[in-house]
């Protein structure tokens, strides 16, 4: 569980229609987010306000009131901005970061000092960001001088989850970014192409290259460059499992297919390879037995992870200074192997303009 709670969207996904205000923080809404950007759209359409702090200027299909159109280096002194406009307006004391009360700043500032039911909310590149938390820390500034609600979009249908059942490094854990940096003697690699799914791109590869082993457990041919042993596992469409979503809501599914063959899901694998290594803690017969490792949802009229446990709260500090390194977030027909090995997928225009940029950047 993170020190500070399980980060969601911060409100009921069916809220989202409802808003008449609203500022989007580091995502191109209509791409990274299309059913949030429907429900948003239909809030505008009531005459909602929607303001945007993004990269570029992007068509979401729907009116944008104000945009701040800023480098992602930059999005947390545009935040501080706001905030400092939020100040002036309402005669109060700024957050301990110096903020300029720019144009746009106040415009955004105005927009969510009216109306009632207000949202802001943080995308992809955000989350991503490398300072994320002074991100975080300064909407709910933000959110408290205003009454809006702070939130993540979150990235996957189980980004909650994963928060959830504790898929976070321990407190002497290696995360992603220093695990694919090199120096692993051993690697076991679940449904992940580190050179495609990771922003060290091919450097990933090379340091995967020099581990002693490498396990690959994907439905593909995957890191074949590198992998000493391909286990094939079955996609999630052909086993049981259970996603929480962006408000924290439980939502069980079942297999649409027979796994292939002799292809078990990944749950099974991973047994029998703990049970060969004599690890206590892995006689799950089901996928049920599984979940029931988690205490808040044994009860069988679970519906929502317990709000107790779910905060987009922080003590972390707001830092304002510029940074080099910007988020990295994929497209929306490359973030999994699925959908990037999907040939039609990758006919589409969103995803030629991907690989036409990824080549400029090359």
């Amino acid at each position: 569980m993170p020190a500070e709670g399980v980060r969601h969207l911060g409100l009921p996904i069916a809220a989202l229609s409802d808003l008449q205000r609203v500022l989007v923080v580091g995502s191109n809404l209509r791409k990274d987010h299309p059913l949030f950007a429907q429900r948003i759209r239909q809030a505008v359409r009531k005459g909602a306000s929607v303001s945007v702090l993004s990269e570029q200027a992007q068509d979401w299909a729907m009116p944008i009131a104000h945009a701040m159109v800023q480098p992602a280096s930059h999005w947390a002194q545009a935040l501080a901005d706001v905030a400092a406009a939020l100040a002036a307006e309402k005669g109060v004391s700024p957050p301990p970061v110096s903020g300029q009360v720019t144009p746009q700043a106040r415009a955004i500032a105005l927009s969510l000092l009216s109306g009632e039911r207000k949202a802001v909310l943080l995308g992809n590149a955000a989350a991503h960001h490398v300072k994320a938390a002074s991100l975080l820390a300064l909407a709910n500034w933000i959110g408290d001088q205003t009454g809006a609600k702070v939130g993540y979009l979150t990235e996957a249908a189980n980004t909650v989850g994963a928060q959830f059942a504790c898929a976070l490094p321990g407190p002497e854990g290696l995360h992603a970014g220093q695990m694919l940096a090199g120096g692993l003697k051993g690697v076991l690699l679940l449904n992940t192409e580190p050179e495609f799914d990771s922003s060290a791109g091919a450097a990933a590869a090379a340091a995967m290259a020099q581990a002693r082993m490498v396990v690959t457990l994907s439905p593909f041919k995957a890191n074949m460059a590198f992998s000493d042993v391909l286990l094939p596992i079955a996609p999630f469409t052909e086993t049981s499992g259970t996603f929480v979503n962006a408000e924290g809501r439980v939502q069980g599914f079942h297999a649409v297919v027979k796994p292939l063959g002799d292809t078990r899901p990944a749950w099974k694998v991973l047994r029998v390879l703990a049970n060969l290594l004599g690890l206590p803690g892995f006689d799950f017969e089901s996928t049920q037995d599984v979940l029931a490792l988690a205490p808040a949802l044994r009860h069988p009229g679970a519906t929502h992870i317990p709000a107790d446990l779910m905060s987009n709260a922080t003590q972390a500090a707001m830092d304002t200074a510029p940074v080099m390194h910007v988020p990295v977030v994929a497209a929306i027909y490359a973030l999994d192997g699925l959908v990037r090995r999907a040939s039609s997928l990758q006919m589409t225009a969103d995803a030629r303009g991907q690989s036409a940029a990824q080549e400029v950047t090359a």
